[in-house]
């Protein structure tokens, strides 16, 4: 996956390896390993990449072992993954006991709708982890159109599609042109341990 990601950030920013061996002192045979996946760059090289991508190191940090599937792929879920932000927080409620089933998760965020209820109840925490890639069917945090939202990621006849799970709230059909980022993937909650 992080092979996959840098690769991406590295077309998006218009450079080619060459271009990104000589700026981070590594040979262009090194960064087509790292792309492929054959090879995973010292936490060293990858501080240096970022640097030279002009992007935030800790997002890119997440998926540092994760991989995507082939279906995750034929979807283009990687050009979904948020690389270039980092969450900006304006209250901390408390520090929060990971649970010993949980221990990828990289935060807690409050739950203040009940749209997924009964799997995320109202004012409990969902345990996130950040960058995640999501299969179908999966629970995650979502940007959507400038919105955070928790939803399931369902993936039906080639569309991408954000469902809650209460009734009465319409399914999110993602258009190619829509604004979403998957930040990352709800693990459990506080309440469901």
């Amino acid at each position: 996956m992080l092979g996959n990601l840098l690769e991406k950030i590295r077309k998006d920013k218009k450079m080619s390896k060459g271009m990104l061996a000589r700026e981070v002192h590594l040979d262009t045979g090194h960064i087509s390993h790292i792309e492929k996946g054959d090879r995973t760059p010292s936490h060293k090289a990858l501080k240096k990449i970022c640097d030279c991508f002009n992007i935030p190191y800790q997002p890119l940090m997440y998926t540092y072992d994760k991989e995507f599937t082939e279906k995750q792929l034929k979807y283009n879920i990687q050009d979904k993954i948020c690389y270039d932000k980092i969450l900006a927080v304006n209250k901390i409620d408390a520090l929060i006991q990971c649970p010993d089933n949980m221990r990828t998760a990289t935060l807690a965020i409050h739950v203040s709708d009940d749209s997924m209820e009964p799997l995320l109840t109202r004012d409990t925490y969902a345990f996130v982890e950040l960058n995640s890639p999501l299969d179908s069917q999966d629970i995650g945090l979502f940007n959507y159109k400038n919105q955070y939202i928790f939803r399931q990621l369902i993936v039906q006849r080639n569309v991408l599609i954000l469902r809650a799970l209460k009734e009465n709230i319409p399914d999110i059909r993602i258009k190619s042109d829509d604004s979403l980022l998957i930040l990352g993937k709800v693990l459990g909650t506080n309440d469901k341990q």
